[in-house]
């Protein structure tokens, strides 16, 4: 699943290239996991201003007015392109401008693109994104002292409450699994229990992992390229993640790999010990 790195990435790749384009069509394939909200008609003739980033949501602000939200869902990815071939059957959504054309491919069709008339006030964007939490690469959005502080407020498992992305937004199953490792904290301990110490390297090892992955281009496990076709590689440089049964990379002992909310965990027993 594209996690915040991989969002950025594709940000990166294609916001530059679409900034003052002009939508000449929104085209739509089979249905996503939200409807788009509008008559696809009402986007044309709009001009993209700029693309941000909330957790995971890609943000197309449109002038005069509204704006585009865009999820990558399980399995999806972005191409930006002056000429595309034609969509096949994976390919649910092409925004046609004059600078090229945005196309959404997801053979999974968790993704979505949703219109918001009044933009981040719509009801529909409030809904998507009221409820994530602080930003981990902006700036000084995030503090320690009000991270250590929500941790104090949870009792469920350190790793649960960081996919949960209510404190802080877009740390997903691989990131999560890095920083803990890195930051030398059990995935298994309630987050209740963190010192603020810990919270202080766990914070330190959150803002490190995730701007790396952004640096090497986000992580392809499966299929996941940015906008130009290109694959990451920070996956390469895992130090826990989907290396069950290997040495630790600091002490030599086997990672061991558990299961937490459905998702596999992957640690260091004695880097990490309770």
């Amino acid at each position: 699943m594209p996690e915040l790195p991989e969002v950025e990435v594709t940000r990166l790749s294609f916001a530059d290239r679409i900034a003052g384009a002009t939508v000449l069509e929104l085209r739509l394939g089979k249905p996503l996991r939200w409807p788009l909200g509008v008559a696809p008609q009402r986007v044309r003739g709009l001009t993209v201003q700029r693309v941000r980033r909330r957790g995971k949501y890609l943000l197309l602000d449109l002038a005069p007015a509204g704006l585009l939200l865009l999820h990558l869902g399980m399995s999806g990815r972005v191409q930006f392109a002056p000429d595309l071939p034609a969509p096949g059957p994976h390919d649910h959504a092409d925004l046609v401008t004059t600078h090229g054309t945005l196309r959404l491919h997801d053979p999974r069709r968790f993704g979505a693109v949703v219109w918001a008339e009044e933009g981040e006030d719509a009801p529909i964007a409030q809904k998507l994104l009221g409820r994530l939490g602080v930003e981990p690469l902006h700036g000084d959005a995030f503090e320690v002292q009000p991270f250590w502080q929500a941790l104090q407020r949870r009792r469920s498992s350190v790793k649960q409450v960081l996919l949960a992305g209510d404190v802080v937004v877009g740390v997903g199953n691989i990131y999560a699994s890095e920083a803990l490792f890195r930051a030398r904290i059990a995935p298994t301990l309630s987050a209740h229990q963190l010192t603020l110490a810990q919270a202080q390297a766990l914070h330190r090892a959150i803002i490190d992992v995730l701007g790396e992955a952004v640096a090497l281009g986000g992580s392809t496990l499966r299929d996941f390229q940015n906008a130009y076709g290109e694959d990451g590689h920070f996956q390469l440089s895992a130090q826990v993640y989907g290396r069950k049964g290997q040495p630790c990379t600091v002490c030599a002992s086997p990672i061991q790999g558990i299961v937490q909310g459905q998702r596999s965990t992957f640690f260091c027993p004695q880097c990490q010990a309770a």
